[in-house]
């Protein structure tokens, strides 16, 4: 098998498997600046092809919104692949290194904080989902 299409594969499962949980792919840096600037809370969803994002943030991210509570607007950006979405994105992420797969979660365009690959990786979803909806009581009205 050739290993550029097995990727390309692989690649497209993941970004359908966001697009299915409501979120917004932003693939281009002026995509993060329109989204992230924007009032109100934002939740990004940084994405890879590694097996914790597959097995457990794509995951968490999907379920995690399923709460009386959640952010205004959910987008993602892709790690390894939207090279320039996501240098953009992680401009928005002072005081957090490069992380993938995590999550920031963002007020009025700044970070209040984020869910980071350590926070992630050897934890199951469900312990990724509890602390999403935790930051979730904590920022967002209930919709």
């Amino acid at each position: 098998m050739d290993f550029n299409i097995f990727m390309q594969d692989v690649v497209g499962q993941a970004r359908q498997e966001i697009e299915d949980a409501g979120y917004t792919q932003l693939t281009t840096p002026e995509e993060v600046d329109q989204a992230l600037q924007q009032k109100g809370t934002t939740l990004v969803m940084i994405n890879s092809v590694c097996g914790c994002a597959g097995g457990i943030a794509r995951p968490a991210a999907a379920h995690a919104i399923h709460y009386d509570k959640r952010p205004d607007q959910l987008v993602s950006v892709f790690a390894g692949q939207d090279r320039e979405a996501t240098d953009r994105a992680r401009e928005y992420f002072v005081g957090y290194p490069p992380s993938s797969p995590s999550f920031a979660f963002l007020k009025d365009g700044e970070i209040v904080t984020m869910v980071e690959r350590h926070d992630i990786e050897g934890f199951d979803p469900i312990k990724v989902v509890n602390r999403l909806q935790q930051i979730f009581e904590e920022h967002c009205e209930e919709i």
